[in-house]
């Protein structure tokens, strides 16, 4: 006999980042929808019996084929994250079918399945969003309501920052949680959890060198103990390895302590190949703090002079100058943990380094999700 509880379908499931400890807790995933090919194996490979359709979901033969799995499977769960398609004008009137955005296509599926249990996620900014309907223009929380209130609870607090929940990295999402009328339960977010320091997550990590762009003849010049620290990380994981890094970019780093961007340094800043300042937001070329959780991982974590995705890095001294080591980006290794995704994640071996790290930046921690829904459970 079955002991999952749930059994779900996953909207806009990019890999299944969300997903990767929902079968150890007894949520079982049965369908899911990616539209992008390259995703939809990557999730087929993680999870083999999950059924996966690949496909636009604004496509009616790929809904009706999603609605149809579903109901196959008894789905009593939806989980979605439908990104938010800007609105379009022109001259002084919207020009723009509610269709367009995607949010419509979630609610359709989840208005034919019907389930007990949804789950929709988002970035905060969905609250502020507005769309238009029939005429009207109206916030996307408000629409939401609107068509499913009248069979759905929804829960009271719908914003989420990852690291109250144990998680040592920032991230902030706006979830909804239904529960379908007839359930006589109240599925809140669970109670918060101390907050856990890079420091405590990755503090312990051996300390990695870039490779340099210009070559690893030029690496092992201006890293005597490249190879030592790299064969360190490899005896961690396969996925603790030198970020590759320009080093002009990696100078900069070097001279730019914890929690401070390069763009303050006096000397090693940011410039162009003439010596002009690289105009750049505070939070560019920023290394992370130990003493906080990481910065939200975004999906270009992979460059230094993206939003503070740096390694923290610790001072050390070389003929009376103060440098900082690990003046790279995380490793991916350091993301999985920053991610809450399970370190031995079965992450394909034909996925490069860029598809990996672009999808755990798009991807909500997956712990984040797991103690949500064991609160769910708690209460089925």
């Amino acid at each position: 006999m079955s002991t999952y509880k749930l059994r779900g379908i996953s909207l806009f499931a990019n890999v299944g980042i969300a997903e990767a400890y929902l079968d150890s807790i007894g949520v079982d995933m049965r369908v899911a929808n990616e539209i992008i090919p390259q995703r939809a194996r990557f999730y087929q490979d993680v999870y083999p019996k999950t059924h996966v359709v690949c496909g636009d979901i604004k496509d009616d033969s790929i809904r009706d084929a999603l609605v149809q799995e579903s109901l196959k499977n008894r789905v009593n769960f939806v989980m979605a994250t439908p990104p938010c398609q800007g609105m379009s004008m022109a001259g002084n009137r919207f020009e723009f079918d509610i269709r367009n955005e995607l949010i419509y296509y979630a609610i359709d599926v989840i208005k034919r399945v019907n389930p007990e249990y949804a789950l929709i996620e988002n970035v905060p900014t969905i609250l502020n969003t507005k769309i238009a309907i029939d005429g009207e223009v109206m916030l996307i929380p408000d629409y939401l309501k609107k068509e499913l209130q009248e069979s759905y609870y929804f829960n009271e607090e719908t914003i989420a920052r990852a690291m109250d929940y144990g998680i040592p990295q920032m991230r902030e999402r706006n979830i909804f949680l239904l529960v379908r009328k007839d359930k006589s339960i109240n599925w809140e977010f669970p109670t918060k959890e101390r907050i856990v320091t890079l420091e405590e997550a990755i503090g312990d990590l051996p300390s990695l060198d870039p490779m340099l762009r210009e070559g690893e003849k030029f690496t092992l010049q201006k890293f005597p103990d490249f190879e030592i620290k790299r064969e360190a990380g490899a005896k961690i994981s396969k996925w603790h390895k030198p970020p590759v890094h320009s080093w002009k970019q990696v100078e900069w780093m070097m001279h730019t302590p914890s929690g401070k961007s390069a763009i303050y340094n006096e000397v090693f800043y940011p410039q162009k190949d003439n010596g002009e300042h690289v105009v750049a937001h505070h939070n560019h070329y920023r290394r992370m703090a130990w003493d906080k959780p990481s910065r939200t991982i975004t999906q270009n974590n992979g460059v230094i002079s993206s939003l503070a995705c740096v390694h923290p890095g610790r001072p050390y001294t070389v003929n009376g100058e103060i440098l900082y080591s690990d003046p790279r980006v995380l490793s991916i290794y350091e993301l999985l943990i920053v991610s809450s995704l399970p370190l031995d994640w079965s992450i394909p071996e034909w996925a490069n380094d860029t598809l990996i790290r672009k999808v755990i930046g798009e991807g909500i921690p997956a712990k984040l999700i797991k103690v949500i829904m064991q609160e769910l459970l708690k209460k089925i």
